[in-house]
């Protein structure tokens, strides 16, 4: 039997077995599981079982951590056993139905905006090395001066750093309507509409242009780079598509539907959701920087500090909408410069219980989870090592808190979001790159030193079994 099939048959019968899986997907680290009873589960055998970094619940699904290729193979050997396997998006929508009301809202939420964030990074990595080329000293090497840069490579450059976020209500309309079960086309166009060439542009508007006035005191903008509009608007017009559609004949369907659900939405959207919900936006926004602004660097001590802990219970894609509103907003993002703290201190925490530990196991595990979490994904590291003795956990916070406080006095701030650790650093190269590397070392260092002296030892494997 080979190593990998060996593997699966374990894992199978540490969860109850076979018959007590409902499905299996996986994704690029985590093999994914339905239980369908999880009191069947043996969690401290699933974990002693060879190659598996960790296990743990989230989303309504039993999460395996494989590591990236190793899970595909073991998924490969876990069909052969006629386990119903589906697709990630087919678990995630049975996985929905699962949890308290307020988790799924939150997995709803990271639904909608965590397919949208891929372009968002790709817009803040154009802008970092946009920021690196038009630094003086990078063109003096090359005897050029600012001066010396035309005015069509200048616009080029904003086409690939603008362009997302001009159409951002297209791109937030088009995911909610595919999560709220409309058609994603009438979602984009929708999106489209509230950012007309027709209508006043909303960053013209903020800067003295004045709006249009529908009868005589409603004021009328584009929605560029707005999110919340288009948001509330994605989740009434799917919702209302679909209620069109059971009303409708069958042979009018294709014409009326669109017909009607565009029409409603978009005089819904520009005279009363867009005006409210514009507004609420604002205020997120100025409460927001009212946090971030807290002086002596307070602000990166506490969301530092408490950042991994909510990556844990599942609800931080909320905090995708403050990040790309700040980007949108202000061109700069300080929350990723914080929670890059968090992300590396985990990886120090795991970095120095694999020094320092004699067990070839751990060592084995520990080490690839610290390579991980400095790429940015500390889930191998937090489930895998840190959580599971406790105290790495903690050290890895205080960490997160000392390098987000520095960054908070530093004043850092990246130009994208998503990104952080080793791939971080593309958000900034425009003069921020010394202090950012400083910022990691200090997480990192924070972190390893007091899980080093104070942590872990070797005495916590035998208490742990």
């Amino acid at each position: 039997m080979s190593v990998n099939k060996q593997i699966a048959q374990e894992l199978l019968e540490a969860v109850g077995g076979k018959d007590n899986i409902s499905s299996v997907a996986h994704c690029a680290t985590r093999l994914r599981l339905i239980i369908i009873d999880e009191k069947k589960i043996n969690q401290e055998r699933v974990e002693k079982i060879e190659k598996v970094k960790g296990a743990f619940f989230h989303a309504g699904q039993f999460q395996v951590i494989f590591g990236t290729g190793t899970v595909n193979q073991i998924y490969e050997e876990v069909e052969k056993f006629d386990i119903n396997s589906t697709s990630k998006q087919e678990q995630a929508k049975e996985a929905a139905k699962k949890g308290s009301k307020f988790q799924r809202a939150i997995r709803t939420f990271g639904d909608v905006f965590v397919p949208i964030i891929p372009v968002l990074v790709a817009t803040g990595l154009f802008m970092g090395v946009r920021g690196l080329v038009m630094q003086e000293e990078i063109l003096a090497i090359f005897g050029l001066s600012p001066a010396d840069i035309s005015e069509n490579f200048l616009l080029f450059t904003e086409i690939l750093t603008d362009t997302a976020f001009i159409f951002l209500p297209a791109l937030v309309a088009w995911s909610t309507f595919r999560v709220f079960g409309g058609t994603p086309i009438i979602g984009i166009v929708l999106g489209l509409m509230l950012v007309s060439p027709s209508l006043p542009n909303a960053w013209g508007v903020a800067t003295g242009e004045d709006p249009l006035m529908f009868f005589g005191f409603i004021p009328v903008v584009g929605y560029q780079g707005s999110v919340l509009p288009a948001f509330i608007a994605g989740i009434i017009g799917a919702k209302l598509e679909r209620m069109i559609r059971k009303r409708v004949p069958e042979a009018l369907d294709l014409i009326l539907t669109p017909f009607l659900t565009l029409l409603i939405m978009i005089v819904a959207s520009l005279f009363m959701i867009g005006p409210i919900f514009h507004l609420i936006e604002g205020y997120i926004l100025d409460g927001t920087l009212y946090i971030l602004s807290f002086p002596f660097g307070l602000a990166g001590l506490f969301i530092g500090f408490f950042n991994q802990i909510i990556v844990i219970t599942g609800v931080h894609h909320i905090f995708n909408l403050l990040e790309i509103k700040l980007l949108e907003s202000t061109g700069s993002n300080p929350f990723n410069a914080i929670v890059t703290s968090s992300v590396a201190a985990q990886g120090g925490a795991a970095l120095a219980v694999g020094l320092k530990t004699k067990s070839k196991k751990l060592k084995a595990l520990a080490y690839p989870s610290t390579l991980s979490a400095f790429l940015g994904i500390t889930e191998p590291a937090i489930f895998g090592i840190n959580l599971r003795y406790v105290k790495p956990f903690i050290m890895g916070l205080i960490g997160g808190g000392a390098g987000g406080f520095v960054a908070a006095l530093l004043g850092l701030k990246g130009t994208g979001m998503a990104v952080t650790v080793i791939p971080g650093t593309l958000l900034y190269l425009n003069g921020q790159v010394i202090s950012y590397l400083f910022v990691n070392l200090v997480a990192i260092g924070v972190a390893f030193v007091l899980t080093w002296l104070f942590g872990f030892s070797d005495k916590q494997l035998k208490e742990n079994g």
